[in-house]
């Protein structure tokens, strides 16, 4: 039995920044459990930019225009109260990371560099070159090493325990052994990231983005909010759907098409290629639909054009962007377009936080941050570059919220806790004894992302998502009846897999029912048999509980505080 203060779940972006803040009190144990290296978390996948208003390359920014940009791009759904106070914290955010010592790009002033992203109305956008995510995180995990905070590598969660919704502690692997230890804990961060891989092929995300925060909290008890808003984003590379960064807009990329036009004229003639997300990703595959893209079926695409910015503006602001698409899809950008098309990048919905000043849920101890929870900042849609501000932004609160909560009670059941670990290795146990189950786990995991793919997908229908669900029953039915071919204990990825692919059912049915419910079109949720908006009936978050094997879905109001809904125009 192991006991902590304060446990971050998740080493990315949001889990490194709780940790730095609780870590920060001497007094607390703060340990943080990864599924993989610190460093190599997925945050160091994010290329382009992290938003805040420094007014650097344009002075006439304001965070009322940042705000107000958010509040847009989220088709309304954002609560406006967390909008108000994450855009005017981030200045000082950037402030910190800077002290901190992440390497931003500078300007001619020597002051952060700064670049305009999709959906804002100024050059907003910090950046390291085309790898900010990446710096960030080092700086972080540097700085959580400094303040001694205690890092369990290749630990997995398993499961939250509480009693009367109070946080007793959690249930971890140590797949390096094979053991399964119960931790007594004070408060928990839940900073799991995504769960993009419901989709499997067809995402930006790493094969770890399996959503097993949200999975575990939705087990607890606690809701998913706003499951069924999933951003696609626009620059997939069509082999593969490893991103290309927005910053390839962002410093002036064209969309072309196989008649050589730049058809965001057509969509957003404002804007063109700065559209937000998913009116860029929807327009893109309107293009395809409609036969003017490249080649057929889930491997069409249309062009990204980047050869007019030149080898030297390449090389100085894109030159990862340009490393992967030599090495996924063959092309150099400096002498060639590279074919891209839409790929789900990031899901807006995510872990119910009830408050956003602490990052808290409705289990006490139980706070969540970064991707895999819904404050609710984004609503429909996420805007490029407030994605790792959210995670730095929040993950500070959260941390905070965890600390303070973890300075004011005392453990609870730790027998509780014993008691689930022991469950967990009679069921570890009982997979690895048993390699003769009818069905093959990773068929069920392809069947899934194909389902939802061609269903539940940028476009949705009422009878294509239910098929979607009717497969997705009898999946997770399948799934009782799935087996591993692993016997052994330690470095048992066959069991791991086992558990992601689970929660990723549950994921993914929890997005199937909050689209089939919302019959409207809102954001990146673009319904064929409902296209206009509907704020008289569907303006409020849906809510996503699970009891036992059963689903059932509430909703709760947005928050409105300064900008009344009206027509989304760019």
């Amino acid at each position: 039995m192991l006991y902590y203060d304060v446990i971050i779940v998740g080493s990315g972006g949001a889990g490194m920044r709780a940790a730095l803040e609780a870590g920060q009190n001497n007094n607390l144990r703060v340990a943080v459990i990864s599924k993989t290296y610190p460093t190599r978390s997925h945050t160091g996948a994010a290329q382009g930019g992290i938003n805040a208003v420094l007014g650097n390359r344009d002075s006439s920014d304001t965070t009322e225009l940042h705000f107000k940009d958010t509040v847009k791009g989220s088709d309304f759904l954002a609560d406006q109260d967390a909008v108000e106070f994450f855009v005017e914290g981030m200045p000082g955010a950037i402030k910190e990371l800077d002290y901190f010592g992440v390497p931003f790009s500078r300007d001619e002033n020597g002051k952060v560099a700064q670049r305009p992203f999709g959906g804002a109305s100024k050059p907003r956008a910090c950046y390291s070159a085309d790898q900010t995510g990446h710096v960030i995180l080092h700086a972080l995990f540097e700085q959580s090493l400094k303040h001694n905070v205690e890092f369990l590598n290749e630990w997995f969660l398993l499961s939250i325990v509480e009693t009367d919704k109070k946080l007793d502690g959690i249930v971890a692997m140590n797949f390096r052994t094979g053991e399964i230890v119960p931790i007594a804990a004070k408060s928990v961060v839940i900073a799991t990231g995504g769960f993009g891989r419901i989709y499997w092929s067809r995402t930006t995300n790493a094969f770890n983005m399996t959503g097993d925060g949200v999975a575990t909290c939705l087990d607890a008890g606690i809701a998913i909010k706003d499951p069924e808003f999933v951003q696609y984003h626009p620059t997939g590379m069509a082999k593969t759907g490893t991103l290309l960064s927005e910053a390839c807009r962002g410093e002036g990329g064209y969309l072309i098409n196989n008649k050589g036009e730049r058809f965001m004229e057509r969509y957003a003639p404002e804007k063109m290629e700065l559209g937000p997300r998913d009116l860029v990703a929807r327009s893109i595959e309107t293009e395809i639909k409609e036969g003017r893209g490249f080649g057929e079926g889930i491997t069409a695409y249309v062009y990204m054009d980047l050869r007019h910015l030149g080898r030297e503006k390449i090389m100085e602001r894109l030159p990862q962007v340009r490393k992967l698409a030599l090495e996924f899809e063959g092309v150099d950008l400096i002498t060639d377009p590279v074919p891209i098309r839409p790929s789900c990048h990031y899901v807006m919905g995510g872990i119910d936080v009830t408050d956003y000043k602490t990052g808290g849920t409705l289990i006490e101890g139980v706070h969540a941050a970064g991707e895999c929870a819904c404050v609710s900042l984004h609503g429909a849609n996420r805007l490029g570059a407030n994605s790792v501000a959210d995670a730095v932004f929040y993950g500070k609160v959260a941390g905070a919220g965890a600390r303070d909560v973890a300075l004011s009670r005392a453990y609870g059941n730790a027998k509780k806790v014993e008691d689930a670990a022991k469950d967990w290795k009679s069921k570890f146990d009982t997979m690895r004894s048993n390699k003769k189950g009818n069905v093959n786990l990773y068929e069920i995991r392809n069947k899934m992302a194909e389902t939802l793919w061609n269903n539940v997908g940028i476009f949705r229908v009422e009878e294509e998502m239910q098929q979607a669900l009717t497969e997705l029953n009898q999946l997770i039915e399948d799934y009782k009846n799935t087996y591993i071919e692993d016997g052994s204990e330690n470095y048992n990825t066959a069991f791991l897999q086992y558990i992601e692919v689970g929660n990723l059912l549950s994921l993914a049915k929890s997005v199937t029912l909050g689209a089939l419910a919302r019959k409207e079109s809102r954001g990146s949720h673009s319904r064929m048999d409902y296209p206009n908006r509907n704020d008289e009936d569907f303006l409020k978050h849906t809510l996503v509980y699970k009891e036992g094997e059963e689903f059932r879905i509430e909703y709760a109001p947005v928050s409105i505080t300064k900008y009344q809904p009206e027509e989304r125009k760019y």
